[in-house]
């Protein structure tokens, strides 16, 4: 339950809550800011899953209503908050998706809003009062953008103490959570003797490194492996991590060191079993199959299914590569041709427009792993 822990606060305090001899309720609260769960955050689910078989419950806090402030860990300036209506499908995605990990008999989902949006605005003050300004000044985002004169919200000062009466609801024995966390996780021991419960434990994990090998994983970075994105695409990825970034990778997701001192073993074996985890065995093999032709060989996928061309002449190619061919945005695909990274029949392009003849038949690549064959009707 506790591998690779960052912190365990305070200590002997695990020690305790397993003496009183009861299913302990150990909280992970996530904010719905993005809809699928990647690799980064299975460590904690993984830590979440371990309390499980030792025969605790996991409460699992979906922050419906604090991603409507937004949490100010790391940031730099206030961050942006996602319409209701995203935020809500996000949420229901989020709980889907840690059940590939959690076990659903042993999971209580709850949604903050259920709680914090039925404070009147007496409980409010009141839970204001558990912490100090000069408390939450300590925090080192804060404290930077504070003397720095950056503007920090009323509205994000109250982010800690609303998370922490989140542990006060459910009556948290433990919170888990990365080690980005650790102010928002101590917060809610500061809270609760307020409300008369016990302080809860503290643990807090490493963050993974993303695909770059130097900042956290993060879907805001782009710098992630979703585990509902396609097994090619997951062992493409894999493949393309750091030689420095093995070691915790490996630690970090499969439990144990590299199997083998040559970098590019490693990663054929770490993407081999990370694909067979989310998609299984058969799905790994031919992931591992697809990367050999298309990026160690360079040629196209052997199975390309023909999609057809939308009608318009001429067609704007960084409509086609959003649609079609997995770019996030127009202009990230307009980046990706001026830079030479889309190729029209083996050729680099670089207009923007062509038209439907040229489109007709042809097969456009977007980057090393992505492939689609046109045609027009």
């Amino acid at each position: 339950m506790t591998r690779n822990a960052v912190e365990v606060l305070p200590e002997g305090g695990l020690e305790r809550k397993l003496a009183l001899k009861r299913p302990l309720r150990v909280k992970l609260g996530i904010d719905p800011t993005a809809p699928d769960i990647h690799l980064g955050f299975t460590v904690v689910l993984d830590r979440l899953a371990a309390f499980q078989r030792a025969g605790h419950t996991v409460v699992l806090i979906i922050g419906d209503y604090t991603a409507r402030i937004g949490d100010p860990s790391g940031r730099s300036s206030e961050r942006p908050v996602l319409p209701d209506e995203v935020l809500d499908l996000n949420a229901q995605l989020f709980a889907e998706q840690a059940f590939r990990t959690l076990d659903r008999e042993r999971t209580e989902i709850r949604f903050n809003s259920e709680w914090l949006g039925k404070l009147s605005f007496a409980e409010v003050v009141r839970l204001t009062r558990t912490i100090t300004v000069a408390r939450l000044l300590e925090r080192d985002d804060f404290e930077k953008r504070f003397r720095a004169q950056a503007p920090i919200s009323l509205s994000e000062l109250l982010y800690p103490p609303m998370q922490a009466y989140d542990s006060v609801a459910v009556e948290a024995d433990i919170e888990i959570g990365g080690s980005d966390q650790l102010f928002n996780l101590l917060a809610g021991r500061e809270v609760m003797p307020h409300y008369g419960l016990e302080p809860q434990v503290v643990i807090t994990y490493p963050l993974l490194v993303g695909l770059d090998g130097a900042d956290k994983m993060s879907k805001s970075k782009g710098n992630y492996v979703g585990v509902t994105e396609a097994p090619e695409e997951q062992f493409g990825k894999v493949m393309s991590i750091p030689d420095s970034a093995l070691v915790q990778w490996w630690d970090l997701l499969i439990g144990e060191p590299p199997v083998n001192d040559d970098p590019m073993e490693s990663k054929l074996e770490l993407g081999r079993r990370i694909v067979t985890r989310w998609h299984g065995e058969e799905a790994a093999v031919a992931a591992e199959e697809h990367f050999t032709r298309v990026v160690r060989q360079k040629e196209a996928p052997e199975h390309l299914e023909e999609t057809v061309l939308p009608s318009g002449d001429p067609l704007h190619l960084p409509s086609l590569l959003v649609e079609f061919l997995g770019c996030v945005s127009t202009s990230e695909a307009r980046r990706m041709i001026t830079q030479g990274g889309v190729k029209l029949n083996g050729e680099v392009v670089y207009e923007l427009d062509l038209s439907r003849n040229r489109l007709d038949g042809a097969l456009v690549q977007a980057g090393k792993r992505r492939f689609a064959r046109f045609v027009a009707i």
